[in-house]
């Protein structure tokens, strides 16, 4: 069997109204099909299977031909079986509801079974989103070795580091020693009005990019990123609340498959050796339930400032990024989800820094416009579309659980859509 792809993000985005317009025809037939043949004299119990039938039936046209065709993170209303059991069980909720108003009239009860059954699909297609996404994020991808001059580049974004960046150059090149002679340490002065450049550049830092102005970590990041030479690269604070010897595992993984790698604050082998505040705690796990509405991998940890990327992989996000602000570690993930890039992510050993730059009230309420006008981009599909090509497969070396006579392509890719007929 030969199973073709092509980039589900080259397909457009599913657009909000389009969405709403179909589930309100669906909606329209169940509602007018139940009220209908009771006012004919069917039994709800029938009326309503049979509405349910019809309905769903129409909503599987409707958003698999108009709302969802050829989008990535919807290909489940192409999965029949999925598609089936959700309608299932929203159907039987419907029904029970419907039969159970029957002190009310046909429509209204048919309309109050239809709503509750409503934040049952959606809820459903919720969870179907994160299992799907997650799975295949988590699957290693056989590609041949990136381009690049050294082994590992490590970007380290400094504001107003004059006083400890030699430090932290020095510690890196220490802890890093298994890469000696093939390690890139790239300081991105943001826009200091101190010595933070030249600091860097007397410690030894391989390259030194200067921002003219301070516009946010985020940016330095991506400066970082597009100028390393490495074909892992990584970047880490410059307080070094994680211990530099732990982007060890973090190359281990990109080198193993991985696209992309980043840190788990919460995940259940990490150590915080110095706590943080309560505030910045609470702060943190705000920014997470508000980022869990917009992203799909259910992430437990999307602020963690230790991430490693293989190196096409990781100018491919960062040349997509926009935001400069804290919220960039969100944008990062919301492109990996919509490039189809794989992911893990890894515990880590914290020491939070008393003197860190976030403030947690200000930066926090950044984070949620940010984590607005991220959806807004995604919505108005203003990201660029990722090439197919850009990230390669290697030939010759099939992908785990793949059979020898299957073409060897992405799994992060989408199933090319029917053509209409």
């Amino acid at each position: 069997m030969v199973v073709r792809f092509v980039a589900g993000e080259n397909a457009e985005r599913p657009n909000a109204r389009r969405f709403a317009l179909a589930g309100i025809g669906a909606t329209i037939v169940d509602v007018g099909v139940a009220v209908g043949l009771v006012s004919a004299g069917l039994g709800r119990l029938s009326a309503g299977g049979v509405a349910l039938l019809i309905a769903a039936f129409v909503s599987r046209i409707l958003h698999a031909r108009y709302t969802l065709r050829g989008d990535q993170l919807d290909r489940w209303i192409r999965q029949p079986p999925v598609f089936a059991t959700v309608a299932i069980i929203a159907g039987v909720v419907d029904l029970a509801v419907f039969l159970g108003l029957s002190s009310l009239a046909a429509f209204p009860a048919k309309c109050v079974a239809v709503a509750i059954s409503a934040v049952i699909r959606g809820l459903s297609h919720r969870l179907v989103l994160f299992r799907v996404v997650r799975r295949e994020q988590s699957t290693p991808m056989r590609r041949p070795v990136p381009d690049g001059e050294v082994r590992v580049s490590v970007v380290v974004p400094a504001y107003r580091e004059e006083a400890r960046i030699a430090d932290t150059v020095a510690r890196i090149r220490s802890e890093l020693d298994v890469y000696a002679g093939d390690l890139e340490i790239v300081v991105v002065d943001d826009g200091s009005p101190d010595g933070t450049a030249d600091a860097a550049r007397r410690a030894g830092a391989d390259q030194v990019v200067m921002q003219p102005q301070n516009h946010g970590k985020g940016a330095a990041v991506r400066a970082g990123v597009l100028a390393a030479r490495g074909r892992t690269i990584a970047f880490t604070d410059a307080d070094l609340a994680y211990s530099p010897h732990q982007l060890v595992a973090f190359v281990e993984a990109i080198e193993g498959g991985y696209d992309v790698a980043i840190g788990n604050r919460h995940h259940a082998d990490t150590d915080t050796l110095v706590g943080t505040s309560a505030v910045r705690s609470f702060g943190s796990r705000v920014v997470n339930m508000a980022t869990s509405l917009m992203l799909l991998g259910n992430y437990r940890d999307t602020q963690c400032g230790c991430k490693a990327f293989r190196a096409d992989a990781g100018r491919i996000v960062m040349g997509a990024g926009t935001i400069d602000g804290f919220a960039f570690d969100i944008e990062v993930l919301h492109l990996v989800e919509r490039y189809g890039l794989s992911m893990i992510e890894l515990p880590v050993e914290v020491v939070n820094s008393d003197t860190s730059t976030v403030r947690a009230l200000r930066d926090g309420a950044g984070v949620l416009l940010d984590i607005l006008r991220i959806r807004r981009l995604s919505q108005q599909a203003r990201y660029p579309q990722r090439a197919a090509n850009a990230l390669p497969i290697e030939a010759g070396r099939p992908m785990m659980g793949m059979s020898d006579d299957a073409e060897l392509t992405d799994p992060h890719m989408t199933p090319e859509a029917e053509p209409d007929q």
